[in-house]
């Protein structure tokens, strides 16, 4: 493995070419992901980009991250736009909504620093992978609507599904040219091996820009297609933003403090913000060529911190984004700062070249979404799941149609809900599921861990705690002999532990599992005697 990059000024010092360079890349993926997160979730488009520059500038100055990106998310689509809405709509409903954001991001910095984020493991994976795919579904429910120039018919996301074939004839045609053109280039550039290092979703587009140029966008008129059906467009289909940028720095409005729909917003703005940013902190650990680990705890205090800033002066909520965190490692960033030159960069564009922004259509930025929102709710999630075992497919089933029938904090805590049954129904006492028992022996280089009892999402905390507080550089057994369950929430904490201690120079042998039946042939899959 090659030498650890320094950290701090020693490492911007040392890295700064790599690091301005890959900060470059990503803020040119983010430049069209941020405009188009804002657009959807109902709050003006400076908004996204009020978030990236906050989660450049301040997040990675006090992140426990190494080469996470940090801005708005699609994953938080719903909750911004479900608030809006809740308290208001329009821009009353998005101050108010910018007063929850706020708070949400003070709630996390608390979290962090009373170092909460470990009860990140009381949320079963399936129901917070069911959770996103959800989340994907309502994203591509209303967005190809906007991707094809048609007005969403429907309130719900299963109503607009449902809605969108017999509303496939009242198509815009120029702009459902644009947004599919851009859709197959989000789609099939990173298919072409020569094209796979240009940001796709710029030149997607860029493609739209020239479009929308041909099309004539910037100035309203009529034109005939189709057997001479007459077609509307105008500058309704581009981006807008305010002629002078400070008038988009709108501070949060604290009057409906006192409603419960209030709370409840911040409440989806915090839960599933910090969710989404302990999750990607964890899976870009395992792409970081120099096997660094991340502080979660500080990390979700530095998102709390990016978070309340961006509420204050106008902006979305930001988690650590997990497919820029990707593009950022594939080009080679070294250290936090690329994430610090992508908020730069992000902010140097929108103070010099702001108009270029009024010539991007929203059907391009909506198709980038529907791709977006189809990664997350792929077919391959679901063959994924299945592979786990048919308990984590209900789990992930049932959290899916729960929150597309009701909204995600339901949605989220049915699939806790339904985990709980199915281990009651196994055999397990609600006190077996409370605790979990571990013994440890330590001889000389080496650790014995025996547990007994029931393993799973609702007391892996004990275990985490007693793994973790384990000297490096030992030789651990962990056996499960005398255990009656161990769930996929224990099985993947405990690969991802051996995976974490044996990078730092430590053996891990997880043994005794011989004589449990697994759910399926996954290696994760649930075990129970």
């Amino acid at each position: 493995m090659s030498e650890i990059p320094a950290d701090g000024l020693e490492g911007l010092k040392a890295n700064w070419k790599t690091d301005l360079m890959s900060g470059f890349l990503i803020f040119l993926i983010a430049l069209p992901l941020s405009l188009g997160i804002a657009l959807a979730s109902g709050v003006p488009p400076l908004s996204g980009i009020i978030a990236a520059v906050v989660g450049g500038l301040v997040v990675s100055l006090t992140s426990g991250s190494y080469v996470t990106i940090n801005g708005p998310a699609a994953g938080l689509i719903v909750v911004i736009l479900g608030a809006v809405n809740s308290l208001g709509g329009g821009i009353e409903g998005y101050r108010y909504t910018l007063a929850a954001i706020t708070i949400a991001g003070i709630l996390q910095i608390i979290a962090g620093l009373t170092k909460a984020g470990k009860l990140s493991t009381f949320f079963p994976s399936s129901a917070v992978h069911g959770l996103l795919a959800s989340i994907g579904i309502i994203i591509i429910a209303k967005q190809t609507y906007i991707m094809l120039g048609i007005k969403p018919v429907g309130k719900t996301a299963l109503q607009q599904l449902a809605n969108l074939p017999a509303s496939l004839s009242l198509a815009n045609p120029e702009l459902a040219l644009i947004g599919l053109l851009t859709l197959a280039t989000v789609v099939l550039m990173p298919m072409i091996k020569p094209l796979k290092k240009f940001p796709a979703p710029l030149v997607g587009v860029v493609i739209g820009m020239c479009l929308a140029t041909y099309f004539d966008l910037s100035h309203e008129h009529t034109y005939l297609a189709f057997q001479n059906h007459s077609y509307t467009l105008g500058p309704d289909a581009l981006v807008t933003l305010p002629g002078n940028l400070s008038e988009g720095i709108v501070h949060p409005d604290w009057s409906k403090l006192g409603e419960l729909a209030f709370w409840r917003a911040v409440m989806m703005i915090f839960i599933i913000a910090s969710l989404e940013t302990l999750l990607s902190c964890a899976a870009v650990d395992k792409l970081d060529p120099y096997n660094r680990k991340a502080n979660l705890n500080r990390d979700l205090t530095a998102i709390g911190i990016g978070t309340a800033v961006s509420g204050w002066l106008g902006g979305l909520p930001m988690i650590a984004e997990i497919v820029r965190s990707s593009a950022n490692v594939n080009s080679g960033a070294k250290t936090r700062w690329s994430n610090f030159f992508h908020g730069f960069f992000m902010l140097t564009f929108v103070c010099l070249a702001s108009g270029l922004i009024h010539r991007i259509p929203q059907a391009s930025l909506a198709a980038i979404l529907v791709f977006t929102g189809f990664r997350l709710a792929s077919p391959k999630e679901f063959k994924k799941t299945m592979a786990i075992g048919s308990d984590q497919m209900l789990i992930f089933v049932t959290t899916i149609a729960v929150t597309l029938g009701t909204d995600l904090l339901i949605g989220i805590l049915s699939g806790v809900l339904v985990k709980l049954v199915l281990h009651l129904v196994r055999g397990n006492s609600p006190g077996q599921l409370l605790k979990c028992e571990m013994d440890v022996r330590l001889d000389n280089n080496a650790a014995i861990c025996n547990v007994n009892g029931t393993v799973a999402f609702t007391n892996l905390l004990h275990l985490k705690q007693k793994l973790e507080a384990m000297p490096g550089g030992l030789d651990v057994k962990i056996d499960l002999g005398q255990t009656r369950l161990v769930d996929h929430s224990a099985m993947e904490y405990l690969e991802g532990f051996q995976h974490d201690y044996e990078r730092s120079g430590g053996q891990v042998a997880v043994v005794g599992l011989e004589g449990h039946r697994s759910q399926s042939a996954h290696p994760l899959a649930a075990r129970t005697k």
